[in-house]
């Protein structure tokens, strides 16, 4: 099959011919139909993070089931499904109490000595996140797919496999923002959007979002922002505190900066909460006044939006479908394959909305 590889950092991804192995007793093999272009594969293609090379990045897919493991119940060929980077097992201790999003049980997970999922010239490629979905295939564990909807697009059901079910799990699952709350949101990318979106949603009853770009928060006021903050022109906690009448209850971070993230903290009111969602890169600290903490003032992060996405993905499908789930505004383009490194190159440039990758078949 064909996919894109990364064989090291910065380097450009390269299209080429990948084996999959047959499905274990617990996976499924699916043909994908879209991936998102999401910042978080970015992060790997800069070095941010660190990973084994080669690799098959994408991680924000949704396709259709072609084949099953012996022991596979949930799912059957043709059935269609969305992917989920936070596989879990069920068993384990984060997973029995709530929380699979934290699981990281080996079982969900091929070992190293294993034959890998993926290979390239007979040597093993490293699946990311378990997926690897920019590829015409993903063969992955049963627990990491959902099935939705037939009358669901699956060019937009991609996008709830991460940037979605990130900001909006944020909203309602991590920070649970009451109706009638203030809330601001710094970065308007897809999961900044989607934080918007889902706290309009839920009920909030100010959603300031904050950009540095015109163009991104014109599509905040699309779905569903009350007020914006050009930060390239104005500072933005001043501006946010001043909008406010002093600060908000609850504030997101969703661009992956330290100093946007101390910046989230710094807008809010004594008892309100700031939740980081971005991919801070791995190493880099943020400070602040400890005396706030007397406030009650909270700083949390956020894990894929702390979801169960069984649970929640069939949910956002159902928003999207009944209209409150705004997801054709934020898309920008349909890409091939080939086109994804210069996908890549548009989002460092800043680029407006969300690119997909779709797949012939």
């Amino acid at each position: 099959m064909r996919a894109a590889v990364l064989r090291g950092v910065g380097e450009p991804l390269t299209i080429e011919d990948v084996e999959l192995d047959n499905p274990w007793p617990h996976e499924v093999i699916v043909r994908t139909a879209a991936c998102g272009v999401c910042h978080s594969d970015l992060h790997f293609i800069e070095g941010h993070y660190g990973i084994d090379f080669p690799v098959v990045l994408g991680h924000e897919a949704a396709g259709v089931v072609e084949a099953v493991g012996s022991e596979v119940t949930y799912v059957q060929p043709g059935d269609r499904v969305i992917t989920c980077m936070s596989v879990f097992c069920g068993r384990c201790a984060d997973c029995a109490g709530g929380r699979p999003y934290l699981c990281t049980s080996p079982s969900v997970r091929r070992n190293p000595d294993d034959p890998s999922r993926l290979t390239l010239d007979d040597e093993p490629v490293t699946q990311l996140y378990e997926l690897s979905a920019y590829a015409e295939q993903m063969l992955v564990h049963e627990n990491a797919i959902v099935q939705v909807r037939d009358e669901m697009p699956l060019n937009r059901a991609a996008l709830i496999g991460c940037a979605v079910m990130t900001g909006f799990g944020a909203v309602t699952n991590t920070a649970r923002v009451s109706p009638g709350a203030s809330v601001a949101v710094i970065g308007c990318g897809g999961v900044g959007l989607s934080v918007v979106n889902g706290a309009a949603i839920t009920g909030a009853g100010r959603i300031i979002a904050v950009d540095v770009t015109e163009a991104k928060l014109d599509l905040a006021r699309l779905v569903g922002a009350t007020d914006v903050v050009n930060a390239s022109r104005e500072n933005p906690v001043e501006a946010v505190l001043e909008l406010t009448k002093g600060g908000v209850e609850y504030s997101f971070e969703a661009l992956g900066r330290s100093e946007t993230a101390e910046q989230s903290f710094r807008m809010l009111r004594a008892g309100g909460t700031a939740t980081v969602i971005g991919m801070v890169p791995e190493g880099q600290m943020m400070q602040v006044e400890a005396a706030q903490l007397l406030m009650e003032k909270r700083l949390q992060g956020s894990n894929m939006g702390s979801n169960r996405f069984r649970v929640d993905m069939p949910l956002l499908v159902d928003h999207y479908l009944e209209g409150r789930l705004l997801l054709d505004e934020v898309v920008d383009r349909h890409i091939h394959l080939e086109e994804v490194d210069a996908a890549f190159d548009e989002m460092r440039s800043g680029a407006l909305g969300r690119s997909i990758v779709v797949f012939d078949g």
